[in-house]
């Protein structure tokens, strides 16, 4: 059994946004969704790697050609909708941290993010020998800098980590870095392949 275990958060660890929170965002917005969210998804990169939340809502306002009337609500909603886990998940990683597994996170997550994260779930991120957010490298899966990085922080080479993810992109790139990666499906999933 693999004793380097990496996780991606969102979609694997932690729930992406829900269809009433993104409504909630379009709403406030007062822009179309598919306009919106093609501009939320192309200025993402930027703030995924340490841009200033008010520097990358002015970007998405810029390329919506819009000025937003409340940009505090946005952001607020905007953190919320991402702050949400999969218990099974969280049990597994208990589960895995109980048998001396060594684990570590590589998340693509906004800098206003990590401080609410560490709030309200330290707990179980407190299992985690490392913990590495896109924002504070400056660089963002699927960048190989990223995969690379964070075997470094684990002290390992990244060929001696398994990876999983539920982007298949960051799959494929984390093994071209050299770690053995798998497209998350479920809790299950790695349970056979970790436990």
């Amino acid at each position: 059994m693999p004793e380097v275990i990496v996780f991606d958060l969102y979609g694997v660890i932690a729930r992406v946004q829900t269809r009433e929170a993104k409504q909630g965002l379009v709403d406030l917005s007062g822009v179309p969704g598919e306009r919106f969210w093609e501009a939320y998804w192309a200025c993402r990169p930027e703030y995924d790697a340490g841009q200033d939340a008010k520097a990358y809502w002015a970007a998405v306002a810029g390329r919506l050609d819009t000025r937003f009337a409340d940009v505090s609500a946005l952001m607020a909603a905007d953190l919320e909708s991402w702050c949400h886990v999969d218990a099974e998940m969280v049990a597994v990683v208990h589960e895995l941290a109980d048998r001396g597994r060594t684990l570590g996170l590589l998340s693509n997550i906004v800098p206003d993010l990590v401080p609410v994260w560490e709030a309200r779930h330290g707990d179980w991120l407190g299992r985690f020998a490392s913990l590495t957010y896109s924002c504070q490298i400056g660089v963002a899966k699927p960048d190989r800098r990223a995969y690379e990085i964070c075997a470094q922080r684990l002290g390992v080479e990244p060929g001696e980590v398994l990876f999983f993810d539920d982007n298949e992109v960051n799959v494929v790139a984390a093994r071209e870095a050299g770690m053995a990666a798998e497209l998350f499906t479920s809790p299950a999933q790695v349970r056979a392949l970790t436990l």
